[in-house]
């Protein structure tokens, strides 16, 4: 488990994080989401006892980072899959980490199988590919066998097989009982992933709530119809007291459930030709809760320049 209590952490003027409490619980993958600049590299660097806080506390399990002996044993992490010796081998990367943590040798081999390295455990990390940096990093995070384990974008460069691997493979650590806290701008992923989400902005608390009720809480859930009797199924809803919205020749009817709205139209012998609740996407709730919050804009309205015909003001020599 890791506790947040106060977490703060000030540069010069600047608050990169700003009075962070939440706990990542056991058995669950937590996401951790914030728009470009929120403080979540930050609050992750803290947590390893990388960056010192201004205040509040930080917990592993109950202890400071640099109060646990062998710390890999307790919490494995992946923060920047480039840093690495280059000129050492996966091999010998992974056996340096075990030997300054206790760490048995044999369980060198084990983790480069679990990631799928061991063909290329004799060669150096400094000609391993974006994803192939990524598995020596996972492997350096399950080196210790830890109860904790922490990821920072951890499909950067995994090609759709390492990402469905590295998807069940969090599923399956959270379902030992483990903890698992991921960060990620990929929203696609996350939805798949994660079952427990902490959102900040600005480098405050934003949400700490399950997947579900962050999406319901920070979207619109409608049911859309469509039928070739149109105005005898408005009269019909509207005389039910529902709230019905005409968009493209559908019907998008708020707050009703798509078994009630069913029966109203067999009860008067409507036909349906689509009848499906619909629910905005992790991306669309992220975006609705964090608009605010949001640290960089880019512009799509900005002119470009077009290309002017040869002749017209262009120098020839």
């Amino acid at each position: 488990m890791i506790e947040l209590e106060g977490l703060t952490k000030r540069y010069g003027e600047k608050v990169a994080v700003d009075n962070l409490t939440f706990t990542v619980r056991p058995g669950i993958v937590t996401g951790f989401l914030g728009p470009n600049g929120a403080g979540k590299s930050t609050t992750m660097r803290m947590m390893l006892g990388l960056d010192r806080p201004t205040a509040g506390d930080v917990r592993i399990d109950g202890k400071h980072y640099d109060r646990l002996k062998d710390p890999l044993t307790y919490i494995g992490a992946l923060l920047d899959a480039k840093a690495m010796h280059g000129g050492r081998s996966a091999y010998n990367h992974l056996l340096c980490l075990a030997q300054s943590n206790g760490i048995p040798k044999s369980r060198v081999a084990e983790v480069l199988d679990t990631v799928g390295l061991t063909a290329v455990a004799k060669k150096k990390a400094k000609g391993f590919s974006l994803g192939m940096g990524q598995r020596l990093g996972i492997a350096g995070a399950l080196l210790g066998d830890p109860r904790i384990l922490m990821f920072d974008e951890p499909v950067n460069g995994l090609d759709p097989e390492g990402i469905h691997w590295i998807r069940n493979l969090m599923k399956s650590l959270a379902g030992q009982g483990r903890t698992v806290f991921v960060s990620s701008h990929l929203m696609s992923e996350m939805a798949l992933t994660a079952d427990h989400l902490v959102v900040i902005g600005q480098g405050r608390l934003l949400a700490d709530t399950s997947m579900a009720d962050f999406i319901e809480r920070n979207s619109r859930s409608y049911v859309r119809v469509r039928t070739p009797q149109r105005e005898r199924l408005l009269d019909v809803l509207h005389q039910a007291g529902v709230t019905v919205v005409e968009s493209g020749g559908a019907l998008e009817v708020d707050g009703g459930k798509a078994e009630y709205i069913g029966e109203l139209a067999a009860q008067h012998q409507i036909v349906l030709h689509e009848l499906s609740p619909q629910q905005a996407s992790l991306e669309e709730a992220f975006m609705q809760l964090t608009a605010e919050s949001v640290e960089y804009h880019a512009h799509t309205d900005t002119p470009v320049e077009q290309p002017r015909p040869w002749g017209e003001g262009w120098n020839r020599s």
